[in-house]
Parts: structure tokens; sequence; C-alpha cells
């Protein structure tokens, strides 16, 4: 208790100098009257001020905090230096006699700079005593434990999960022998061994977080994808697709997933069966009090001190993100995509707001001693999207991930039991220029017009494909699908085509497809045809379509359904392959890399597969792709560093088998470990929130891209 009072003394006194020394240094700060008092008198104001604005900001902020919980979490860190200086204003006003004043955009200054001295004083003076370390973090997230029994048998260790989003097996290997990640670093000569695994075809978060947490991806062909039994648009960072997502996979296992003893989940789009959430995607369609997965910023941005720092190193990021996106442009760097707009704003969250309530949250879970903590930091696979996934962006935003996990584990050596940390990404990325940048055209104009619709005028007068791109037979390839596309765009008499349209029109329905992107995987549907078209189906209403597709220099094959065979897969010169057939060292997926060709069969199977899967080329010696979207970094589909993401576990834990391969492989490995401390995870209901129904989402509506929509 004594040592609790002396710390707060401290830190008033500390901030009685910090605003003297502001009101001498800022023209419009002022601690006095007009006339002039003693220093002694100044002194007692600065006193006066820095006790009333200490007393606000525990008693007066916490509350504006919760109060503006419906807040978007961009808006209200754009809010905390006006909702800070708000604060210091009314501090000065409470001041007897008027004697302390400040211009608006002054106040905004000095209660910035209060808090963070305040802060910084209140840790130094805490960091050699551990109860008060403790005690602070546990206020932070809002968890109370009675400490351990000492002298009692030693706890079972806890297990947290920290996922690096996005994070390839190579980039981790290269970030760790450039420097980049000195943590890792350590871990790896010492006391962790690193494991690549592989994906399944839809390499991304949506498909291997579903499958990590709850077991089981079944159904889930891409990042969003059009389900015509129900005519919607399924998108996996939606809240109300990611609640529907996370509902068939509990429906289908009979498990609440990997976190339903004692877990914690950080950041995540899904729960994993937590009984603890904090910005957790498939939690977000809760209203009211009952959503819970706001209460991490809650936890977090209740102490301005936290408030302040974060909102200072958000302002950072978006200045650091022009001055490198002004850079790439100087520098004329290819390939490169467009980065104003919200964007730097965007980019700013994901790698400084999320990042510290994320970390926050798992710091207080470490030190109440939950079993499963799962988080996920997401801040490289923003970046690299944009400026690649190897480079001097992404490297910073490595070496800063490591600097996290070293503060995470140094926080842990404070818990009541001990933690294995395992660090895992979902997916990796691989670079490359967009399909659009390398050829003139996205895909949906690709499809409209091998279907015989309008189409732009950029498109009839696309070069279809740079010098740069084309090696060996890579010219033939592009002047066959010129011709395929040219002899479409000047409607060709084709006695079936012109049946078709004339059936489409006698029947009033949309000749529209729905053409989507999921990285370097496009999917095709017609929702005008129920159920999954076939391959005669598709020949039949739109003859050059397949075609068109197949031979184009910037596709590396197709997905349809056939009569005839099943299903096949398509490539360019008329290369065609049944399914059950295909192979990973022969045929279309050659150079795809191991594992590809039952990881199409899989997604074949599924009932919700496009009419027309395309994945993109990949070029095996650059490791390239093309994404359907803007982005130079991508992953979504199958080629490259996108399948190879990691498992860095300590070497106390059993070994992954060889050859790992999907995410509901590496959930039973993880489900393994935790068996092994905790006993049996108990499967438990279903964890969404109750009597929330699923929204159905527009076909045309905008959708936000992977992770940070």
């Amino acid at each position: 208790m004594g040592g609790a009072l002396l710390r707060v003394l401290v830190v008033w006194a500390v901030s009685t100098l910090t605003l003297l020394a502001l009101a001498g240094l800022l023209p419009d700060f002022q601690l006095r009257s007009d006339d002039g008092e003693s220093l002694t008198r100044t002194a007692l104001t600065a006193a006066t001020g820095a006790g009333v604005f200490g007393l606000l900001s525990a008693l007066v902020w916490p509350v504006v905090v919760r109060a503006l919980l419906l807040v978007p979490a961009l808006v209200l860190g754009l809010l905390v230096f006006f909702l800070n200086g708000s604060l210091l204003l009314i501090a000065l006003w409470l001041i007897p006699d008027d004697r302390g004043a400040a211009a608006p955009e002054t106040a905004v200054v000095v209660a910035a700079v209060m808090s963070a001295v305040a802060s910084a004083t209140a840790t130094a003076l805490a960091v050699r005593d551990d109860d008060a370390y403790r005690r602070r973090l546990y206020r932070l997230a809002e968890r109370r434990r009675p400490r351990p029994v000492t002298g009692g048998p030693q706890p079972e260790p806890g297990t947290l999960f920290l996922q690096l989003d996005g994070v390839g097996h190579r980039v981790l290997r290269d970030a760790v022998r450039d420097g980049l990640m000195p943590t890792v670093a350590a871990w790896l000569d010492t006391t962790h061994r690193l494991t690549p695994w592989r994906t399944d075809w839809s390499s991304q978060t949506g498909a291997s977080q579903l499958g990590i947490l709850h077991g089981s991806n079944e159904d889930v062909p891409a990042f969003r994808w059009y389900e015509k039994d129900t005519g919607r648009l399924m998108v996996s960072n939606r809240p109300a697709s990611a609640v529907e997502l996370q509902r068939r996979a509990v429906e289908r296992t009979g498990d609440g997933g990997l976190l339903t003893l004692d877990g914690a989940s950080r950041g995540n789009l899904f729960s994993g069966g937590a009984d603890q959430l904090a910005l957790v995607l498939s939690m977000a369609a809760r209203r009211g009090r009952a959503n819970r997965s706001r209460s991490g910023y809650f936890a977090y941005f209740s102490d301005p001190a936290n408030a302040v720092r974060t909102a200072g190193s958000f302002v950072a990021e978006v200045l650091r993100e022009l001055t490198q996106s002004i850079r790439a442009r100087l520098r004329k760097e290819t390939p490169r995509v467009p980065r104003g707009g919200l964007y730097p704003f965007v980019r700013a969250f994901a790698t400084v707001v999320e990042r510290d309530v994320v970390v926050a949250a798992v710091m207080g879970d470490l030190l109440a001693g939950r079993t499963a903590v799962y988080a996920d930091l997401v801040g490289y696979d923003e970046v690299a999207h944009h400026s690649g996934p190897h480079g001097r962006d992404t490297d910073q935003v490595l070496h800063r991930v490591d600097r996290v996990v070293a503060l995470i584990a140094k926080v842990a050596e404070h818990a009541p039991r001990p933690y294995r940390i395992v660090l895992l990404s979902d997916h990796g990325q691989s670079p490359g220029p967009t399909f659009e940048g390398a050829y003139g055209l996205t895909l949906k104009d690709l499809v409209r017009a091998g279907c015989g619709l309008p189409v732009p005028r950029r498109v009839r007068r696309t070069p279809w494909g740079h010098p740069q791109t084309e090696s060996g037979g890579g010219a033939e390839a592009r002047d066959a699908a010129r011709d395929a596309l040219l002899s479409v765009l000047h409607r060709p008499v084709d006695a079936r085509a012109e049946e078709a349209e004339a059936a489409r029109q006698l029947r009033g329905r949309p000749a529209e497809p729905i053409v989507l992107a999921s990285g370097n995987l496009g999917l095709v549907s017609f929702p005008e045809v129920p159920g999954r078209m076939t391959r005669e189906q598709i020949e039949l209403r739109h003859p050059a379509l397949l075609r068109t597709l197949a031979n184009h220099p910037g596709i590396g094959f197709l997905l349809v359904a056939s009569e005839e065979h099943g299903s096949v897969v398509l490539a360019g010169d008329g290369l065609e392959t049944p399914v059950a057939e295909l192979k990973d060292d022969a045929g279309p997926l050659a150079g795809f890399g191991p594992g590809a060709a039952d990881a199409v069969r899989r997604t074949d199977g599924f009932p919700h597969v496009a009419d027309i899967m395309v994945n993109s080329m990949y070029d095996p010696a650059a490791g390239t792709v093309h994404a359907f979207e803007e982005q130079i970094g991508s992953h979504g589909g199958l080629g490259g560093e996108q399948s190879r993401p990691f498992l860095l576990s300590p070497l106390s834990l059993p070994e992954p088998p060889a050859g790992l391969a999907g995410a509901e492989q590496v959930h039973e490995v993880l489900r393994g470990w935790l068996r092994e401390s905790s006993g049996p995870q108990v499967p438990v209901e279903d964890s969404r929130p109750g009597g929330v129904a699923e929204e159905f989402l527009p076909v045309d509506g905008p959708a936000g891209p992977d992770k940070s929509g």
C-alpha cells in the first residue's frame, strides 16, 4: 500500500514539473494570471492542474471510451487526441481564479505529452516491482484472478498460439538469416523447431483459420464466393459470413473449437470456441452489451496513456506509408499498385491499432493464466499486399513483429504458469504484377468478352502482355488468346450461340456472369443456371468462353465439371485432364508444387464450388503469380510461397508429422498439444451469438480486401 502511494506521489510530481516546463515553452499555454504570480503559486497551480487532469483521466476517460465502443475503431483512434485535449481544458477550467488557460490546439499537445510522461514514469517505477507490473497488465485487460497458492504443485503449462498473418516459410527463414528477427533466430538456435506446411487450394485466412480453430474448412472454396442455393455472396471477412462459416464448422464437427477449454481468441476471424474474445469478427454481429468482441478496445483505450501512444504511432505509420509510396513512385519501382485513398489509414490500423490492442489482451491473458490463447497479428499481410512480400517496407514490419514477440515472451515470465509459445502462419504471399497490370484487362473483362458481352474500349486495344513476361511459347499463347478474344468481340456467327442468346431473351433472364477474385484465384458463376454448370452447358451457351480463358497466357488452369469425365482441368494448347487423373509432376499442375492435385480434387467436391474455377499462371523460376485484385503480393490460390506457411514450435512439444498438409491437419496437431498438458478438450455447444440471423448479401456490393476491410 505504501509503495503504491509513493508511486502516485512521484507520478504527480513529475506531471507537475512537466506542466511547468510546457507552460514555459508554449506561448499559448499559461499557468498564471496576467498580473503575474510568484513561482510558488504557479507551481501550486501546476500541481492542481496535474492532479485534476490525472483524476479525470482515471475516472472520466474510461466512461467516455465505453460510450464510444460503437464508434469504428479507426474513428476512435483519430478521436483520441481531441478527447485527451478536452480533458486538459476541463482540468484548467477547474483551477481556481482562472489561472490556467490554453488554446485548443495547444491543449491537445500538452495532454499528449502529459499522458506519455505519466505512463513512462509509472512504468519505470513499476518495472522492478513484479506485483505492480502484473497489476497494471491485469487492469489493462480487465483480468482479476487470485494468484496461485505458493508452495503448491506446479501448474500445467499454458499454450499461446501467435499467428503471424501472411508470413510464409521462406519469408521467415530469410528474415532470420538477415537479422530482422533476432528473437525468433535465438529460439531456433535453442528452444524451437521450424516446420513448413501446405495450405489448401484456398490459401487465405478465412479457410486456413477456420480449419485451424474449428477443425473443418469444408466448402470454403475461396475468400469470396457466390452460393446459388441461397443467393448470397459469402466474404470471409464480413461479420455475417464469418458467423455462418463458424456455425457450419461447429455443426460439421460437433465441437466448439480449439479454445473451448479456458481459451481466449484475439484479433481472429473466428472464436475457436473461446469464452474470452477481443476483435473477433464472427462475434461482431452481436449488439449491445452482449458484444464482448469490442471489449478489447475498451480494455486498452481505457488507459489514456495507451490511447495517446497508439494514436501517435498511428499518425507516424500513416506518414511512413505516404513516404514509402512516394519513394516507390519516384524510383519507378515495378510492379506497383495504387496506395492512396484510405489505404494509409487502413495500413496504420492493421499495423498499429489492432496490434496494440491484441498484444495488450494477450499480455492480460498470460498473466491471468489462461490455458490456451490464439492471437493474430495482421500487419505484415496488409503491407505485403501493396508493397510486395519482399523488400524494405515489409522488412520493417517483420522487425517490429519480432519486437512484439520478445515483449510477449518477457511478460510470459511473470505469468502464474509456464507458457509454451507457438508461432505459426495461415498462408504466405506470392509476388507478381497484377493480371490487369500485365495484360491490360481484368478477369471480369476477359470473361465478359468470352461470353460475347460488351467490354470497355481499352480491352479492344489491350497489348496482351509485355515482352518481359513471355518466354518459350508465350508469344504463341498470347496470339491464340488474342485471336480467340477478337473473334468474340466481332460477334461470330454461331448457330448454337444464337440459339442460346435467343433462349435467354425469351426467358428474360440476365446473361451477366458473377466474377469474383480471391488473390490469384478467380471464380465465375452463372446465377441464372441452378446447380453447378458442366463444361458442355457452358460451351453451349458461351462457345468461346472456356477457350478464351484457358488459352490466355496469364491463366494457369481452369476447373470445370464435365458430363463425360466428372470434372476436368483445362489449360492452354487444348490440354484437358480429368480430375481423377491429376498429378503434381505432370500435366496442367506441373510446377504448382506438391499436393496441388489433392487440393484441386478436394475443392472439386465442395457443394459451393464455382462453375469455373480459375487459377492464374505461375512462373516457378521467378516465383510469381498474377493476382486478379490490385495486389502485388497475393494469396488465395495455388502457386509459390502463398501455399507454404510455417509452424514454429517448442522442442518440448511432439514434432509435427512430415508433409503436414491442410489447415485441418494443423488443427489436429495443435489440439494434440493441448491434450498433452490439459487433458481432453470437452466439446461445447456452438458459441456463436444466438438469435442473430444471417444476412443475405448483395452480389453487386463492394467486397473488402482480405482482413482489412
